[in-house]
């Protein structure tokens, strides 16, 4: 999935190409504007995902040695995930973003791999977000918003199928072709 920055800086086409570039086959693709309820149900609930959250965030704090509570209010590792995952919605609400399915020979870690890292400070360069972002959890955290990442990529199998089924449904909006050779 393209995000709101990656839409924003024109990154469409290049993300694209890097997938086909590596023999991966785009089977869906539609760009569209989310609605809260949607990038609410996108990001999970369950509260062990959400402390995790919080607790990278306090990670990050105390790495550059900055008080939570002085910035944030708290040092809740609950409370901060809630406010990590509510910056995560108002970001990918912010505006349109570009869903697709991508197939291919372990397409998971492939586009895993052409994404780079998560965090873009670290990702290496050659990689999407290597190349078109260097956003890191302590410039967002200051600013009360969410890493700006530009894509997003599934972390497994499993994971892929249930936001194909959130994001596509049932509709016959995925394509089976055979790519030229």
């Amino acid at each position: 999935m393209v995000k709101p920055d990656g839409v924003k800086k024109g990154l469409i086409g290049e993300i694209i190409r890097r997938f086909e570039q590596r023999d991966l086959k785009i089977i869906a693709l539609e760009m569209f504007q989310p609605t809260t309820e949607q990038i609410d149900n996108h990001y999970p609930k369950d509260e062990t995902w959400i402390r995790r959250l919080g607790q990278k965030t306090l990670g990050t704090y105390e790495k550059y040695g900055i008080d939570p509570v002085e910035k944030l209010g708290t040092a809740d590792d609950l409370e901060l995930g809630k406010m990590v995952r509510g910056w995560l919605i108002n970001y990918m609400v912010s505006a349109p973003l570009v869903r697709m399915v991508v197939e291919g020979v372990h397409a998971v870690d492939m586009v895993r791999k052409i994404c780079g890292a998560t965090l873009p400070y670290l990702a290496d360069m050659g990689t999407i977000r290597g190349d078109y972002s260097a956003d890191s959890p302590a410039v967002a955290n200051s600013e009360h918003r969410a890493v700006m990442n530009l894509v997003h990529a599934s972390e497994t199998t499993t994971e892929a199928e249930h936001e194909i089924e959130h994001w596509f449904g049932n509709r016959e909006v995925i394509f089976n072709y055979d790519r030229f050779q």
